[in-house]
């Protein structure tokens, strides 16, 4: 009879600590989902917040907030009795930067500067360009070995993807840089062209 009893109670004990372990890792898995989802809202809201959309960051920026205080607090909560919570956390945060990060160029938000200068195929490259509805500005300027052509291009950055190999076409050797807009009176949308981003994949679904 007390072989059973101590039998029963290795076995209770057992099943204690396999609880705990399992409360333990799902609550970790909960704290680094969590993480996940408002550190990548939080990179996401900081890279709005610089184009100037400031109703969009106001409402990630309550979301982001939420899921941090709730997050923390729990975390604050268990880390004596259970500190391995803070790998989870820890884990957590530095996914979500680049969850972020890559929702973000999914996206595509926001308007940029691209500025072209190539020294034999401006005239083509304006021409295509215009032709599919992307507004382009020209000036004629002097480089290191002679005339060039500099494309001066406001367009979305989702339209980046298929401006750049159509420059790229005309004048492989084209030199290019890329500036972010913050604000902008008007911007043509291309009309002869597909969506890039998030839209163009939604598209072919």
């Amino acid at each position: 009879m007390p072989t059973c009893n101590r039998f029963c109670d290795i076995h209770t004990s057992l099943l204690g600590a396999i609880m705990i372990e399992t409360n333990v890792l799902i609550t970790g898995v909960i704290i680094f989902v969590a993480r996940v989802c408002d550190v990548s809202i939080g990179t996401l809201r900081t890279i709005i917040t610089v184009q100037g959309r400031t109703v969009i960051a106001f409402f990630l920026a309550l979301f982001e907030i939420t899921i941090w205080i709730l997050v923390a607090g729990k975390v604050i909560n268990q880390i004596h009795d259970q500190p391995i919570l803070v790998v989870f956390y820890a884990f957590g945060f530095a996914t979500g930067n680049v969850v972020g990060i890559l929702v973000e160029r999914k996206l595509a938000l926001g308007i940029i500067i691209l500025k072209v200068i190539t020294r034999t195929a401006g005239k083509e490259i304006s021409e295509s360009l215009r032709q599919k509805g992307q507004a382009v500005t020209v000036f004629i300027g002097e480089g290191l070995k002679g005339p060039v052509t500099e494309l001066y291009i406001a367009c979305r950055r989702r339209d980046l993807p298929w401006i750049l190999p159509e420059v790229q076409s005309f004048d492989p050797d084209a030199f290019y840089i890329i500036e972010q807009a913050r604000d902008m009176r008007k911007v043509l949308t291309p009309t002869a062209v597909p969506s890039g981003g998030w839209r163009s994949t939604r598209k072919q679904k």
